[in-house]
């Protein structure tokens, strides 16, 4: 399998000159490993996937970070999370002895692990402030593409205007259905397997793997049941009674599930846009997938054709949109705090919102080449006391143009750029 590119590479190698760890997190095959192996070809990797490593790690984690030293890349650190506690305790002593010879740091370890849901704690209790953490996701449209410019989403209408001219190709949008159909795990994009035999296979081993020990030994398959029936619910917002009744669980497990999909990299909770000056915003977040591909497979889609002309289209494509963005930002080690949308009780409604601090990006999302005006929806933000700055229209045009002096179209392949 070619390696394809990641736009991730040199925040990578930034952090590896100013850092003695970084760790990455990241969902199931989305290519930590092969990420890592290769931009760090000339350290010693080893996976905590095999039974007799993790074996030695669990026995014995302090002869096992003596006898491998460093530098040092492990894969799926959190099998045996006692390793982080010895980790710890050579990053400290390092760490001295660089500040008293006056030395730049050196990059000890590489931790990185797909069930981020332990990771995540474990690294916060033993490495926290001692470890660059960076999450992976799938391919992003940029990189399957092989362009060579990443930058974290800008909705500035002039530093947008400067970058639709790097467009050197536009997709339909049948063409952009096929790509949110395939998906962006690496290795699917790569040796095109049998479609049902990969995502049954990443299912059944994300479920074993990852979450059957959070979740229950006997609760596979209404976990499964579960994620499809979230899969039909992307780009929606969150109802816990709803998915409660629907999948036969109580509302209590559907957040302690939602939050294991979202901690392992599966989805994204979009948090909704409010301020005290508001009482009559919903407060619900909105869900996404990160993958449209797995996405898809789940909701039980068998062509993209079908996709496109189905009812969720306009879900999927928005999906779409808001992980290529997601995807930019952690690619560009950018945080995603910034990142809302908007709906209040009045039934006004704004895809994506991007906080500015003193201001506001307002942003809709149309699967078609539709020029309408969203003004009124923007307008209703200015209760916020904050400067609404030209809103955007994402969609499948092929270039950035006003559609009256607030709002402007934008191209879904600038994203990324």
């Amino acid at each position: 399998m070619s390696y394809i590119k990641r736009d991730i590479e040199d925040k990578l190698l930034e952090a590896s000159k100013q850092f003695a760890s970084i760790t990455v997190y990241g969902s199931r095959q989305v290519g930590k490993s092969t990420l890592l192996t290769k931009l760090f070809s000339n350290i010693q990797a080893i996976t905590l996937d095999d039974l007799e490593l993790r074996d030695y790690a669990l026995r014995d984690p302090k002869g096992f970070i003596k006898y491998y030293s460093y530098p040092l890349i492990i894969d799926e650190i959190q099998k045996a999370p006692k390793l982080l506690e010895y980790i710890k305790i050579e990053i400290d002593k390092k760490k001295l002895e660089w500040m008293n010879n006056k030395q730049k740091p050196e990059l000890l370890y590489i931790l990185s692990g797909s069930n981020q849901y332990e990771l995540q704690q474990a690294v916060t209790e033993s490495l926290e402030g001692r470890t660059c953490v960076f999450n992976l996701a799938s391919l992003s449209y940029n990189e399957i593409q092989g362009r060579k410019s990443c930058n974290a989403f800008n909705p500035t209408v002039d530093v947008l205007k400067n970058k639709s001219k790097l467009l050197d190709d536009y997709r339909s949008r049948k063409a952009i259905f096929e790509c949110i159909f395939l998906g962006g795990m690496p290795e699917y994009i790569a040796l095109k397997p049998d479609r049902d035999m990969f995502f049954k296979s990443y299912i059944s081993t994300y479920i074993e793997k990852d979450v059957k020990k959070i979740i229950g030994v006997d609760k596979e398959t209404t976990f499964m049941n579960f994620m499809k029936y979230v899969a039909l619910r992307t780009g929606c917002q969150v109802d816990y009674s709803e998915i409660s009744r629907s999948v036969g669980i109580d509302a209590r497990t559907v957040r302690g599930w939602l939050s294991v999909l979202e901690t392992s990299g599966i989805i994204k909770m979009i948090q909704p846009y409010c301020s005290r000056v508001s009482d009559r915003v919903i407060k619900a977040s909105k869900l996404y997938f990160m993958d449209t591909g797995l996405c898809s497979y789940l909701c039980g889609f068998p062509t993209a054709e079908i996709l496109e002309r189905s009812t969720f289209a306009g879900a999927f494509y928005e999906t779409y949109v808001i992980s290529e963005i997601l995807k930019s930002y952690y690619n560009s080690y950018k945080s995603v705090e910034s990142i809302y949308y908007y709906r209040d009780k009045d039934q006004y409604e704004v895809d994506l919102i991007i906080d500015g601090f003193d201001s506001i990006y307002p942003i809709e999302i149309k699967k078609g080449i539709n020029p309408v005006s969203p003004t009124m929806k923007f307008t209703v933000l200015k209760k916020f006391k904050k400067k609404v700055n030209i809103g955007l229209v994402i969609d499948s045009s092929d270039k950035v143009f006003p559609i009256n002096d607030e709002v402007y179209n934008c191209p879904i392949d600038i994203i990324g750029l």
